[in-house]
């Protein structure tokens, strides 16, 4: 007798492979911040599309760790372009599992540079045995879940927000 796998939990909810990046992130109790901005910013049609997609999604508390006000500001019609740039930082096109960013940053010096959606480069590397997230101002973010599996790619929670240039 052999059992299917429990789903991931992320946020105190169940994350189903059968569906979508934000079908999923909407039921994440640490993403609440996340999916009003993606709301505010105009990305659900985009995130629930076919994809796939490599999601670099910051919980709550990294969004808290931005100068007061930031969040408030950046949802505002007027700043949609900059919510826009900044959330589509954390996304990459195509499914990167934790398994196949650390043979890339293992086979390239421990450092492996991935090209966002919205044109910049992140930069995944090992450090003390985990997988860590630099923007491209050299500030840093752990993965602290990887491979959450989803219909349209893989979400990796991330503690830090991410910063274009």
């Amino acid at each position: 007798m052999s059992f299917a796998a429990s789903p991931p939990m992320v946020g105190g909810a169940a994350m189903f492979p059968d569906r979508t990046i934000v079908q999923n992130a909407v039921n994440s109790n640490d993403h609440t911040t996340l999916v009003a901005a993606v709301k505010a910013a105009g990305l659900v049609d985009t995130l629930n599309s076919k994809g796939p997609f490599t999601v670099f999604a910051p919980t709550n508390e990294a969004f808290d760790k931005l100068p007061a006000g930031t969040v408030d500001t950046l949802v505002q019609p007027q700043h949609k372009a900059d919510l826009t740039k900044i959330l589509t930082y954390h996304v990459v096109p195509g499914t990167l599992t934790a398994k196949q960013l650390m043979a890339d940053a293992q086979a390239h010096g421990g450092k492996v540079m991935l090209k966002t959606v919205q044109g910049e480069p992140l930069t995944v590397m090992m450090h003390g045995g985990k997988l860590w997230v630099m923007d491209a101002k050299g500030s840093k973010a752990a993965i602290t879940i990887t491979d959450v599996m989803q219909a349209n790619g893989v979400i990796h929670v991330i503690d830090t927000v991410l910063m274009p240039k």
